[in-house]
């Protein structure tokens, strides 16, 4: 077989045996170390995604890698029904992390969502005093929160709403950013207000200046929570530990996954108050390999690597960087908008350059491995750890790709 039939040959059998709800570029992955993926034929390639920010130490951190086997060999999974000695640790160190006092550890994105979810409801009736059944949480529109049936629930994404209804109510959706609408749709029943204090998804959207901070206090005022989805922005993505951190912002809960798992193990949770955790009861909620002991031990070494700093310094240099040279591009007209903090960039690419998804498939083509959304955009989002000269090659290949 030559190169591209062995990887037509791996793609043709996982189209047929996979459901096909990802639309993934052409190249088949075999091994990866820091920023750099080698494929089946041996072909190398610059990763400037990082697993949605799952990857924010690169891949195969030795750190990580180390924590990892080290706890392989002791146990790995006890249930929650009884204590294991790595639990205690992960969440008092990840709640300190956050300025927090309590921890509820699920294991991907999407289940830390729908935990908030329950979690700021049973807060609404048990403590601000909503009538049963009432409850109703604010979104923002664009927002990506996961693909479970409640959260598409309040979707605005037909892609992922469309053929999966009915929808679980009690939600409201406003335009991201508008704090006349959020302050209008805030009611005596409304029990939280959930935003991504940069929305990913939708293309690396930043609020207005002192949208967050407006946000904060409106929600104090009204005794609502303010819930951050900082999943895929949290964790030393924006050049801070949080993206919240930019405005002097706290929420009443924090909503953490992917790089909480050091792109190791599934990791995610909800950070809060004793208030706000506190009502939960045995058996009112939970998960088998929530807070499992190698996920522990896992994010337990990622926490201590975000308490040096060192990461959130590099995404801040680094995104400087990025964010410099995308400017360019976009003072010459190869691209109509650059948003994003820190590492972490959504380009929007001029129509007569073609679209995220052409943009893509010829980075691919040069070595430089990246992702679209919404038809124009092409997503940036590099391991924390590249070098700068791997992410100049990697800029250089998109000046390269539009001409410029």
């Amino acid at each position: 077989m030559d190169a591209s039939e062995t990887t037509e040959a791996f793609i043709a059998s996982a189209d047929a045996h996979s459901a096909h709800n990802y639309h993934p570029l052409p190249v088949v992955v075999a091994t990866a170390d820091g920023a750099w993926m080698t494929d089946v034929e041996g072909r190398r390639f610059l990763d400037m995604l990082a697993g949605y920010s799952a990857l924010n130490f690169g891949h195969g951190n030795r750190r990580l890698i180390e924590a990892a086997k080290a706890q392989l060999d002791r146990v790995t999974l006890t249930s929650r029904a009884f204590h294991h000695d790595r639990f205690a640790d992960f969440c008092r160190e990840l709640a300190a992390l956050c300025g927090m006092e309590m921890v509820l550890p699920m294991n991907t994105g999407a289940e830390a969502v729908e935990t908030a979810v329950k979690t700021a409801r049973k807060w609404g009736y048990r403590v601000k005093g909503v009538p049963a059944e009432m409850a109703k949480i604010v979104v923002a529109g664009n927002n990506f929160h996961g693909r479970t049936t409640t959260v598409i629930s309040f979707s605005t994404d037909p892609e992922a709403r469309a053929d999966f209804g009915p929808y679980t109510p009690g939600f409201e959706i406003v335009p991201y950013g508008d704090l006349t609408a959020l302050r209008s749709a805030v009611t005596e029943n409304t029990v939280a207000v959930l935003l991504e204090p940069i929305q990913g998804e939708a293309g690396v959207l930043v609020p207005p200046a002192g949208y967050l901070p407006s946000v904060r206090e409106l929600t104090r005022e009204r005794n609502v929570l303010f819930v951050a989805d900082e999943i895929q922005s949290g964790l030393g993505r924006t050049g801070r530990t949080f993206a919240c951190e930019h405005e002097g912002v706290v929420p009443d809960m924090y909503v953490l996954g992917k790089a909480l798992g050091g792109g190791v193990v599934p990791v995610s949770a909800v950070v809060s108050s004793a208030e706000v955790l506190g009502v939960f009861r045995p058996g009112e909620h939970g998960s088998t390999f929530g807070g499992n002991p190698l996920a522990c031990a896992v994010a337990l070494e990622v926490i201590a690597m975000l308490r040096s700093g060192e990461y959130q310094e590099r995404a801040t240099v680094l995104g400087e960087r990025l964010h410099r040279e995308l400017g360019l591009l976009k003072d010459s007209g190869h691209v109509t908008a650059v948003r994003g903090r820190g590492l972490w960039a959504g380009v929007d690419i001029a129509p007569a350059y073609g679209t995220g998804r052409e943009i893509s498939e010829k980075l691919m083509e040069r070595g430089v491995l990246v992702k679209d959304t919404h038809g124009v955009t092409v997503r940036i989002a590099p391991p924390l750890v590249i070098t700068e000269e791997d992410l100049d090659w990697g800029l250089a290949q998109l000046r390269a790709v539009l001409g410029a």
